[in-house]
């Protein structure tokens, strides 16, 4: 642990903190002991100072003892009485003065307290009727035992807190090798955890950006191969009106792909809000359609014309990617556009289903790891992406030897 480290810093506070608290209960007894024993020397030693002084000259009257009870001090005469507390092994020794001959003593058993004489062989012994012996050790032991365990739950509560930190420290050396998973799952609401939850938040919204760039790279480099390779073929005939035409179509094309690609690059990499706006069906159909310059006999429409609320360049190349994959996967080169009473937008195409699950066409770069004819590719990626930005999902199912694809307005709400 490194000295410039926080824990290292935290570390230390507790074990400083510790010391503090045992050096204070060290500190406190000792105290606590002394003024007790200032306290047994201030009401003890004066009676018996007055106790001796009357043993040397008139000896314990009655009258004497009786005085001595008044003061709540008990005259014990029995020797059988005075032994049963001299050697009981429960009788502590409060207070000890030596005086050359003279022994004085206060003594506690089972808190009461006793004073005992001894002076030239004559042993005396009173009971304080008035005074309870009470060990404050035991309070100060309750109070710093207390205060001990509050100092190490706080000590482990803090390194709990702070221990995303280190988490944190630990990824942000590997997030510069592009190594975006960072797991970290609390439900704790202070602000290090928050921290955490939001670091983790962004390092998978990176790990998106990087995917959606490696994405829009491969579709790049697979939606310009065959313009390119039309354009390469035609500049290698002879010059024509026709020629020039269809060249113009494929620059024409290029020039298409590169407004997608940019749409497609800004939805899939970016986490603003698009703008949405009513749009009738019907015009968003014409839009795709034109895009794929279609002729109008691939397509049958029997969809009713309603209004969406959509962001209309993205909505028209998500229908587009539907109706071209429709067309190029079917038997007859034809797509049935459809609308129902759920407001779903129908694509139906005759052909093979779907070999595998829908959501596995909306993996990245499927299309490269399934060369089979019914991969969607990078297709229903985009799909799928522009759909969720639009608040909609994509549905499928196969019935009669027909793909159904259905766009369905989400159950989550816009934000």
């Amino acid at each position: 642990m490194k000295k410039e480290s926080i824990f290292f810093t935290v570390t230390i506070s507790f074990v400083i903190s510790i010391f503090l608290v045992i050096a204070s209960f060290i500190i406190l007894v000792l105290h606590t002991q002394d003024d007790k024993e200032k306290h047994l020397s201030k009401k003890y030693l004066p009676v018996a100072k007055m106790v001796l002084e009357q043993q040397r000259t008139n000896g314990l009257t009655k009258f004497f003892v009786e005085s001595l009870s008044n003061m709540d001090m008990e005259f014990i005469n029995d020797i059988g009485k005075m032994n049963a507390v001299l050697y009981n092994p429960q009788t502590k020794v409060a207070l000890e003065r030596r005086y050359r001959t003279i022994l004085v003593r206060v003594l506690d058993l089972h808190g009461d307290s006793y004073l005992f004489i001894k002076s030239d062989g004559l042993e005396i012994m009173f009971k304080d009727s008035d005074y309870k012996h009470v060990n404050p050790l035991i309070y100060l032991i309750v109070v710093f035992a207390v205060l001990f365990i509050a100092i190490i739950l706080s000590f482990i509560t803090t390194w709990k807190r702070l221990y995303p930190i280190k988490l944190l420290k630990d990824k942000v050396i590997t997030l510069g090798e592009e190594d975006f998973d960072f797991e970290y799952d609390t439900n704790d609401s202070d602000e290090v955890s928050q921290l955490a939850i939001e670091f983790k938040n962004t390092a998978k919204k990176l790990k998106n950006i990087k995917e959606s760039r490696n994405v829009f790279i491969r579709n790049i480099m697979h939606e310009l191969k065959t313009p390119i390779t039309k354009g390469k073929f035609l500049s290698e005939l002879e010059n024509s009106d026709e020629n020039a035409e269809k060249m113009r179509r494929v620059f024409t094309r290029l020039e298409s792909l590169i407004n997608e690609f940019t749409q497609i690059e800004e939805l899939i990499s970016s986490t603003k809000n698009i703008v949405k706006n009513n749009y009738f069906l019907d015009d968003i159909i014409d839009n795709a359609t034109d895009m794929l310059m279609l002729e109008d006999d691939v397509i049958i429409s029997k969809y009713e014309n309603k209004k969406l609320n959509v962001n209309f360049k993205l909505f028209c190349l998500a229908v587009k990617n539907l109706i071209d994959n429709a067309i190029k996967y079917s038997d007859d080169r034809k797509v049935t556009i459809k609308t129902n009473n759920q407001d779903e937008i129908i694509f139906e195409n005759s052909g093979e289903g779907l070999k595998y699950p829908l959501e596995k066409y909306f993996e990245p770069f499927f299309a490269n790891e399934s060369k089979s004819k019914n991969s969607f590719g990078l297709g229903l990626y985009i799909v799928n992406s522009i759909l969720k930005a639009n608040n909609c999902i994509l549905k499928y199912e196969y019935k009669d030897e027909i793909n159904i694809f259905k766009i369905a307005k989400s159950e989550q709400k816009d934000k």
